[in-house]
This record gives C-alpha cells, sequence and structure tokens, in this order.
C-alpha cells in the first residue's frame, strides 16, 4: 500500500483512508437511484433501468479508480449530473438521437477529451472562456436541474389554462406531497450538513412512499422487488459501437452543437471540480495550480469513453470527492475504495423499483441550489458581463436546453464585446465556437425551411 499510495507522505493510514472512501461513496450513492430519474424508461432517453444502474455502477467504479490510480487523489467519477441531462433531454429530446446515437456521441467525445488533454489543448480551451460565462454555465445547469426535479415531483407543471405557459401542480396530489415532505427532509439534512444527506434523503422519503402506498393504497408508482437476485442488465454494453450509423444520420447542425455540448460542458464541469477539490485538500500550489491535473484530466477523458461503451452519459469527477477528503482522505487508496463500494452497489437493482421520482427530485432541487452559488462570482453591476451572463442562465431553463442558453451567452458576449470595440477581449477560441453555434442555427433554419 505504502509504494503505491505513499501513504506516510501525505500524512494518512489505511483505517483513514477506508473510512474515507466510505464517506464518499455514501455522499455519492443517491447517484446510483437518480441517473434512471434522467436517462430511464420514462426519459427521453428511454433507457432500462435495470441497465442504466448497472453501466452507472460500473462506468463510477473503472472511473473512481482510473482518477486514483492515475493521480493519486482521492477523487471520485460517477455520470454526472447535469451532463446526464445534456444527454436525455438535449441529445435525444431536442436532437432526436436514439439512446445508442447519443451513446457514440459520448464515446466520440471521451476521444477528443484523450487528445485534448495529451496534447494540452483541453486547458487551453478553457482559459479562452471569459471566467464569467464559466460561472453562468454552471448556474444555469443548476436552474435547468433543479427545473427537472420541479417538473419530475409535480411541483410545476405545464400550462393550467390560456394564460400561463406553467403553473403550480395540485396539493391534492399524493405524489407533489411526497415530494414536498422529501424536498423539506433533504433541506434539513443539508443545512444541519449531515453526512451522506441526499442518499439519506432518498432512503427516508421512499420508505414513506410505501407505507403510503403498501399500507394506505395511495397509488405512487412505486413497484415491488419481483425478485430479490441482484440482476444485472449489459443491454447497452457496446451499442455505442452499433450506433455510429444512426448517429450519423442525424443532420450536420445536431451533430455540430452535439459535440460543441459535450466538450465545453465536460470540460467546465471537471475541471472546475478538480480546482475545488484539491483546494479542500490542499494540494493546489502558491499559483492556485494543481500538480498533475493533467492525469486527473486524463482519467476523465478515459472515463467518459468508457463509460458510453458501459451504456451510460459522460463520466465526470464529483464534488462530492470532498466529503472524503473532509473524512482524512489524502490518496488513491480513498478512490479505490469507493470504486469497491461502486461495484457492491450493483446488488441494489431489486431495491430500485421502490424509490419513486417524488424521492429524487427534491434531491436535483438541491443540486440547483448549491450549484448557483457560482452567481455570487459574476460582476452583475458590469452590463457587459450581466447580459451575456444572464442569457446564459436563463436560457437554459427556458429553452428546455443546455445547449441553447450556452449558445446564446456566448454569442451575446462576443456581440457585446464588439459592439464596444474591445476586440482584444475576445479570444480567437471564442469566434471559432460562437460560429459554429451561428452555423447549428443557420443549418436548423434552412432545414425546418425545407431547403436543406
Amino acid at each position: 500500500m505504502e509504494k503505491l499510495f505513499h501513504l506516510k507522505e501525505h500524512n494518512t493510514n489505511i483505517r483513514t483512508e477506508i473510512i474515507a472512501g466510505l464517506t464518499t461513496f455514501f455522499t455519492m450513492a443517491y447517484i446510483i437511484f437518480l441517473n434512471p430519474t434522467i436517462l430511464g424508461e420514462n426519459t427521453p432517453a428511454g433507457m432500462k433501468n435495470t441497465a442504466v444502474i448497472t453501466a452507472t455502477c460500473i462506468a463510477a467504479a473503472i472511473g473512481t479508480w482510473l482518477i486514483g490510480w492515475l493521480s493519486n487523489y482521492p477523487m471520485a467519477q460517477a455520470p454526472g449530473l447535469g451532463l446526464n441531462a445534456v444527454f436525455s433531454f438535449t441529445l435525444c429530446g431536442a436532437f432526436g438521437l436514439s439512446a445508442g446515437a447519443a451513446l457514440s456521441a459520448v464515446f466520440i467525445a471521451g476521444i477528443i477529451f484523450i487528445l485534448l488533454t495529451v496534447t494540452g489543448a483541453r486547458t487551453a480551451i478553457v482559459k479562452a472562456i471569459p471566467i464569467s460565462l464559466k460561472k453562468a454555465l454552471g448556474a444555469g445547469i443548476g436552474l435547468f436541474i433543479a427545473l427537472i426535479g420541479f417538473v419530475n415531483a409535480g411541483i410545476v407543471v405545464g400550462e393550467k389554462s390560456a394564460a400561463t405557459t406553467v403553473g403550480m401542480g395540485s396539493f391534492a396530489s399524493p405524489a407533489m406531497l411526497l415530494a414536498l415532505v422529501g424536498l423539506i427532509i433533504t433541506v434539513v439534512l443539508v443545512v444541519c450538513k449531515v453526512p451522506a444527506a441526499f442518499f439519506i434523503s432518498i432512503i427516508a422519503t421512499s420508505a414513506i412512499g410505501c407505507v403510503m402506498q403498501f399500507v394506505f393504497g395511495i397509488q405512487l408508482g412505486i413497484s415491488a422487488p419481483t425478485n430479490w437476485v441482484p440482476y444485472l442488465d449489459f443491454s447497452m454494453f457496446g451499442k455505442c459501437f452499433t450506433s455510429f450509423g444512426d448517429l450519423l444520420k442525424a443532420p450536420v447542425a445536431s451533430l455540430i452543437a452535439t459535440m460543441i455540448t459535450l466538450v465545453l460542458v465536460d470540460m467546465f464541469d471537471t475541471i472546475g471540480t478538480l480546482i475545488g477539490a484539491a483546494d479542500k485538500a490542499g494540494y493546489l500550489d502558491e499559483d492556485g495550480n494543481l500538480p498533475k491535473i493533467e492525469r486527473a484530466m486524463l482519467a476523465d477523458a478515459i472515463a467518459t469513453s468508457t463509460g458510453a461503451v458501459m451504456g451510460t452519459s459522460t463520466v465526470t469527477t464529483y464534488v462530492e470527492s470532498t466529503s472524503g477528503i473532509s473524512a482524512g482522505g489524502r490518496t488513491g487508496l480513498t478512490s479505490t475504495v469507493t470504486g469497491l463500494c461502486f461495484l457492491l452497489g450493483l446488488f441494489l437493482s431489486p431495491v430500485v423499483g421502490l424509490v419513486p421520482s417524488a424521492a429524487t427530485a427534491p434531491i436535483l432541487i438541491v443540486v440547483g441550489v448549491m450549484m448557483c452559488a457560482s452567481l455570487k462570482d459574476i460582476d452583475w453591476s458590469d452590463i457587459e458581463v450581466a447580459i451575456p451572463c444572464f442569457l446564459t442562465v436563463v436560457g437554459m431553463p427556458f429553452f428546455y436546453s443546455i445547449t441553447d442558453g450556452l449558445a446564446l451567452g456566448f454569442i451575446a458576449y462576443v456581440v457585446v464585446k464588439m459592439a464596444r470595440l474591445k476586440f482584444k477581449d475576445i479570444h480567437p477560441l471564442m469566434y471559432v465556437i460562437v460560429a459554429l453555434f451561428v452555423l447549428k442555427y443557420v443549418l436548423a433554419a434552412l432545414s425546418d425551411l425545407k431547403i436543406l
């Protein structure tokens, strides 16, 4: 262990690392139940829930081991919240891709990430994006995730009358009431800083839901297990290879937007999380840089393609890694333990039917709150900054599309700076990105007009 992880050098020991690994897992375990809510049978992606769980656990284990062994950092990876929403609601929903074609896109994006990482271009691209837009991107995804949570909970519903676009759901709905109870439980646990708050909330809310349905006969869509034997579903395994043809049949505009979305969103998400977690562990140097960040990003890139092969959306580094760091984790041994726990998570498949969407929706809402923390770092008093950031943030939930919100903000930024003749503020790569977004909309318009 000492030779592999250099425990003494990092002032830690095996016992501390094991506790830290378990802490990280229980803080992240909610993704096993939450990912089917975003990618499963009742979503635009339409994958079998059992297949999503199998892919989630295996991809998380592999990704977590990769980052722990390549960088010796106590980080953990799993299919990312926000990134799974991009997969389901943007790639499969807005762009109309099949789940297999979307997995092909994620696999290709992973290969691109690997090439960009080993050449150093990935870091260069991130540096080309203004810090304000990076902050707005995270907050916009947070609002989008929160909206999904409100809709899944039945708290926000579609047009209630001709005068409204959306409205509040009915308090006569048992599912909405259960979701509100779950939201209260989640909020209380989070503000009291209870470890594994999300995981505990899902279990507690599901238990209340089971009592409501099986004791009092209130239907909540909960399915009782028919077999307690764990079921591994590899039906999506390798779909990314057999669905390349479906991906190539998609409109050019959709393909361009797909790759831009996957590349940019994952890059910002990964680097932001790595820096934040590393700061918590005290790994940053005097200039605020993270040593061996290239190895950590390479692990993330490989995990993305590996996750696509398994059958899940983009795998990324989790900010919940900081829980294990807070528990004393300082090396890749922490990650090794967390990865083993995710493999054991495969045996949870029989009980997934006992977890209603009302139990996972509150997690999405609270995660949305947390992601909006980046809004404080935006200078709203500067109108040149405020306009593109505002359009980015509100565009994602309003358009129900992370890509369109991102595009709107980027285009607005370039237009504002050009109008002010501040061409030096625009990195050359921003012109390229904006040109691709504009091309996407032009091609989409021509397609709608039956010209293409």
